[in-house]
């Protein structure tokens, strides 16, 4: 199975953002592979222009995108392993894509052929990346009868 891609803006430096996505990312078979996206400067609606048309140039051809937001469809954690297999038997790569402070562009959120997210709450966009790695992990558990999810357990 090819890895699915993780392409987000910004440059993760060394920290608990970090540890975490690194200790669930190492977890998942294959790890994911990460594309960092510059920051971009300017007004809010310049910078999502500018962060949306890197993070579209980086997506390789043909590819499932799925554009981390809080207008997305947030499923438990059974319901994402269903949908995550769902996208991986489609056969085309996959990319999960994580805008910056501003969110995301909405020439990205068009292009995108899913929209999820991590519950109703604002999340910091650096701390996506570890909560993304980790619903991954529980989603490649959950299809292997592995016992890291508890399903009678909230």
């Amino acid at each position: 199975m090819k890895p699915a891609r993780l392409i987000a803006v910004g440059r993760l430096r060394a920290g608990p953002e970090a540890e975490l996505f690194a200790q669930y990312n190492a977890r998942l078979r294959p790890p994911l592979a990460v594309t960092e996206i510059p920051e971009a400067r300017g007004s809010a609606a310049e910078v999502r222009r500018r962060e949306g048309e890197a993070i579209l140039a980086a997506l390789p051809e043909a590819t499932l995108a799925v554009a981390l937001d809080l207008g997305g469809a947030a499923p438990d954690s059974e319901g994402f392993a269903r949908l995550l297999t769902r996208w991986q038997e489609s056969g085309r790569p996959l990319a999960f894509l994580i805008g910056g402070a501003e969110g995301l562009d909405p020439a990205v959120l068009a292009s995108a052929e899913a929209k999820l997210a991590l519950g109703p709450m604002t999340w910091p966009h650096f701390l996506v990346r570890g909560m993304l790695a980790e619903q991954l992990y529980r989603a490649q558990a959950i299809r292997d009868g592995h016992p890291y999810h508890r399903a009678w357990r909230p």
